[in-house]
């Protein structure tokens, strides 16, 4: 790697933080109000025993994301999580700040999207094992 892309590797690494930081906070959103959040889910049609799931995935998935750990599979497979919850909570466009909801889930898909096809870059525990590997 040339040293010009090394001193930009830190962007990488803020990026991943800022991309799976919402995640994080999600997660400890819903442990703070499991019950409301598990009767929300509930009034969507969705068991409310499906809660422990969402959160394992929110939290393992953004610590997984900004540690750079399986970093293309935890970005896939927060990209599906918020395609799901794009198409099951976020149907209402009748207000600005519905829309601006919905759009910045659409954007973190896009940004997750482009985390899993490029991988997590060289400060990263991704990168770090397979130059053990080697």
């Amino acid at each position: 790697m040339s040293s010009k892309n090394k001193g930009l590797a830190v962007f990488d690494l803020i990026g991943r933080v800022l991309l799976a930081f919402i995640f994080l906070f999600a997660a400890i959103g819903k442990i703070e109000d499991y019950d409301g959040t598990r009767l929300y889910m509930v009034s969507y049609g969705l068991p409310g025993g499906l809660l422990p799931v969402v959160i394992a995935v929110e939290l393992f998935g953004s610590v997984a994301v900004m540690v750079g750990l399986w970093t293309r599979w935890a970005a896939l497979l927060l990209a599906l999580f918020s395609t799901a919850a794009i198409v099951i909570f976020h149907q209402n466009f009748t207000t600005m700040a519905d829309q601006i909801v919905t759009l910045a889930e659409v954007s973190f898909t896009g940004g997750l999207i482009l985390l899993a096809v490029n991988g997590p870059g060289c400060l990263s525990l991704d990168a770090f094992l397979k130059r053990g590997k080697d």
